[in-house]
């Protein structure tokens, strides 16, 4: 079985609190830190890592990159 990492563990929290609704960047990050213990300035790296991963797939799947 495969240990989950920091990031994994931030990703998959950011991703239930989009899910459950929230949409203050804030509160998100602070309910993150609450949940994993993971300092605020590696949140921020992934959260950046997490938003042009995501922006990556939307414009291929707009066509606008060749992939």
């Amino acid at each position: 079985m495969r240990k989950t990492n920091q990031t994994d563990k931030v990703v998959h929290e950011v991703e239930r609190l989009l899910d459950a609704g929230l949409t203050n960047k804030d509160e998100i990050i602070h309910k993150v830190i609450e949940e994993t213990g993971v300092p605020r300035p590696t949140i921020r790296r992934i959260l950046r890592d997490m938003r042009d991963e995501m922006l990556r797939k939307v414009r291929i799947l707009q066509s606008e990159i060749d992939v």
